[in-house]
């Protein structure tokens, strides 16, 4: 059987990402909507409706609108904009979650991708949350280092068509505290409210490092660092895409630097946990457009269509 599978939006950043990955799936076709049709809404109900799966890679307000024309049973919708990912009506689409999220999105015709810098917040946190290390009422911080591509074309265009100095040097930004990962990385986390969150971008094209450091005085249970790793080992051993890094090894890094870009080009997340009785630092490496956007969302398309998990994926 060979399933149609539709991307509204197939000309953004990780539409093209993830039509780049449909060409190497076998027993799908890809409908394709032409150019100067991809805003007539008739054109693009009749593709949503005839399609077996649609990714939406849109805004939010477009990908709502998307999602109000399907008029059947049978299409699954993957949306990758922050537009459903707290709704309790869609199924979270990160399977590592816990040992139910992969069965949920199994079973599931409506799935929101997490957003990159949540996904590596999540998968670190998470398991310390939920099996009763850390406080849901800890007061998390962390910071997100992440190449530009993250920002879709404009912040593409900017950097790669501009010589302004201070694109040169990484540039903080939501400093208003308000970025839109923040719901999805409390609810699935854990906690009781959301981290203190300060995303970077870097004048690179790729690749994301979010970085949480932690106090083990404020924790419920005595831990070392060496525990924590053995904790997220464990949690995640039958993961196939997640790699817990051997306990503060310095062979993993580079004459004491970290490289945020060994992720690239795949849909892997390494953690990191460095540190001693007092303090602990999480870090976790991934590609931003890999498993932190289009590699996801073909992970979801594959179980939800029963194949192979890494179909089409590295």
């Amino acid at each position: 059987m060979k399933y149609k599978i539709f991307v509204d939006g197939q000309e953004g950043t990780t539409g093209l990402k993830i039509h780049d990955h449909l060409s190497k799936i076998p027993n799908i076709e890809v409908m394709k909507i032409e150019p100067e049709k991809r805003k007539d809404y008739e054109v693009r109900k009749a593709l949503i409706n005839e399609a077996d799966v649609v990714f939406l890679c849109l805004p939010d307000f477009a990908s709502r609108d998307s999602v109000s024309m399907v008029t059947n049973h049978k299409t699954k919708i993957i949306d990758a904009s922050t537009a459903f990912r707290t709704n309790k009506e869609w199924t979270y689409g990160l399977p590592e979650l816990n040992k139910y999220q992969r069965n949920k999105i199994r079973h599931s015709s409506r799935v929101s991708v997490p957003g990159c810098h949540a996904t590596g917040f999540i998968l670190a946190m998470h398991p310390l949350i939920s099996e009763g290390i850390i406080p849901s009422e800890y007061p998390v911080s962390c910071f997100a280092l992440t190449g530009y591509s993250g920002g879709g074309k404009s912040l593409i265009s900017q950097y790669e068509s501009s010589n302004r100095e201070e694109l040169f040097a990484p540039r903080p930004y939501a400093l208003h505290l308000d970025h839109k990962h923040l719901p999805e990385m409390q609810l699935y986390s854990g906690l009781n409210s959301a981290p203190l969150f300060t995303p970077i971008v870097g004048n690179y094209y790729q690749g994301d490092a979010v970085t949480i450091p932690l106090f083990p005085g404020m924790f419920l249970k005595h831990v070392t660092a060496g525990d924590i790793q053995q904790l997220l080992a464990s949690y995640y051993k039958d993961e196939r895409f997640i790699r817990v890094i051997p306990y503060d090894s310095g062979a993993y890094l580079e004459e004491g630097f970290f490289n945020l870009m060994q992720c690239n080009h795949t849909n892997n997340l390494d953690i990191f946990v460095f540190g001693h009785q007092d303090r602990i630092l999480l870090v976790t490496r991934f590609d931003n457009l890999g498993k932190g956007a289009s590699g996801a969302a073909i992970q979801n398309m594959n179980i939800m269509l029963g194949f192979e998990e890494g179909t089409g994926l590295e």
